[in-house]
C-alpha cells in the first residue's frame, strides 16, 4: 500500500483534514491495486480548530516513512507554525516523500523551505501574505493547485479536493480518479490552472446558458468543433460565448475543448487496445501527431508511456521507467 501521512499541530484547521482523510481512506468501487493507506501523524493529542480533540496514529518521525505527505490549512497564518512540524515535513521531503499542502498548509512547506523558486498557490486571501513573507517563492493567486512534481500546493476548501483528486489521477489514472469523485459527489476534474475567482466552474446548474451547450460538446469530441460551431449551437455570438464561457468555467472555449478531449484520451488509453491513431479520431484530434504533441504538453508523456504506465499498475507491476512523475 502507498502511505499517505496527515501531518497535524494545533491550529491546523478541520476541513482540509477530514477531507483529505475521507478520500484517500476509502477506494472507489472497482478493485484497485495498492490502495492508500492514510494515517494521521503529531506530535500528541492536537485540536482543530482549537475545538476538535484528535488523537494521531502516530508521531510526527513517521512522516520520513511515507510515500506522501499532506499538510491542512493552518489556521493562524500570522504566526509560524509548529518548528517540530516545519522540521517533520522538511525530513520527509529529504526522505523522498511527495509533499502536498492544502489551502494554507502552504505556509508550512514555505517555512519548510520546500517552495523557494517554485510556483505555489494558497487561499487567495492569503497569497499576499506568502509572498510578502516569503519572497523566494512564486505566488500565484489565480490557480487551484499547483503541481511541482514532488510539491505540490492548493487554494483553499474545494481546491483541496481537485488536488487531492489530482494525486489519485497521478498516481491511478481518470478512470479511478472520475470513480472516487462520482463517490464523493464532486466534479472528477478542474484543472489546476483554473482560476479561484469562478463563480461556476463545473456545468451543475442546469439553468445556466451554457449547461446543455457543454453536454452537447462533451458527446462529440470526436467531431471538428470550432468556437462558431459552440456559439450557432447556444445561438449567441462567438464574443458573447466566450463570456459565458470564462464566467462558467475560468477559461476559453478552445481550450475546454483541449481539456475534454485529452482526458477522454486518457481513459480510451487506460480502458481500450485502440492504436493511438483511433484515440486520436475518437477525441476529435485528426491525427496520432497531433495527440502526441497535445498530450505529452498537457500530461507530461507521451500517450504511450502513459498508456503502458498504467496498464502495469493495473496488472500489479511496475512500468517501464517506475518511478516517473506523470503531471496532470
Amino acid at each position: 500500500m502507498s502511505t499517505v501521512a496527515v501531518a497535524v499541530a494545533d491550529g491546523i484547521l478541520h476541513f482540509e483534514l477530514a477531507l483529505a482523510y475521507e478520500l484517500f481512506s476509502s477506494p472507489p468501487p472497482a478493485s484497485v491495486e495498492d490502495w492508500y493507506e492514510p494515517v494521521i501523524c503529531g506530535a500528541g493529542p492536537v485540536r482543530a480548530d482549537g475545538r476538535f480533540l484528535l488523537e494521531p496514529d502516530g508521531g510526527l518521525d513517521r512522516l520520513a516513512l511515507a510515500d506522501t505527505v499532506i499538510v491542512p490549512g493552518w489556521a493562524d497564518v500570522d504566526t509560524d507554525p509548529p518548528a517540530d512540524l516545519v522540521d517533520a515535513v522538511r525530513a520527509a521531503h529529504e526522505a523522498g516523500a511527495r509533499v502536498a499542502s492544502l489551502c494554507t498548509g502552504a505556509f508550512v512547506l514555505a517555512a519548510a523551505g520546500l517552495l523557494e523558486g517554485l510556483r505555489a498557490t494558497t487561499h487567495w486571501a492569503h497569497t499576499e501574505a506568502l509572498a510578502a513573507r516569503h519572497p523566494r517563492i512564486e505566488v500565484d493567486p489565480d490557480v487551484l493547485y499547483v503541481d511541482n512534481g514532488s510539491v505540490l500546493t492548493s487554494a483553499g476548501k474545494a481546491a483541496a479536493m481537485d488536488l487531492c483528486l489530482h494525486l489519485v489521477r497521478r498516481d491511478h489514472g481518470s478512470v479511478v480518479a472520475n470513480a472516487v469523485a462520482r463517490r464523493l459527489v464532486v466534479p472528477p476534474h478542474r484543472p489546476g490552472g483554473q482560476a479561484q475567482f469562478v463563480a461556476t466552474p463545473v456545468p451543475e446548474r442546469h439553468d445556466h446558458p451554457l449547461s446543455d451547450l457543454l453536454a452537447w460538446a462533451a458527446r462529440r469530441l470526436d467531431q471538428p468543433l470550432t468556437v462558431e460551431d459552440l456559439a450557432r449551437r447556444a445561438n449567441m455570438s462567438s464574443r458573447h460565448l466566450g463570456r459565458h464561457f470564462r464566467s462558467m468555467t475560468g477559461t476559453t472555449p478552445l481550450q475546454w475543448l483541449l481539456t475534454q478531449r485529452i482526458r477522454r484520451a486518457q481513459e480510451l488509453l487506460e480502458t481500450t487496445d485502440d492504436s493511438v491513431d483511433a484515440i486520436a479520431e475518437a477525441t476529435g484530434m485528426g491525427t496520432a501527431t497531433t495527440l502526441r504533441r497535445h498530450f505529452n504538453r498537457t500530461v507530461g508523456v507521451p500517450p504511450d508511456s502513459y498508456r503502458r504506465t498504467f496498464r502495469s499498475r493495473r496488472a500489479g507491476g511496475s512500468p517501464d521507467g517506475a518511478g516517473d512523475v506523470l503531471p496532470a
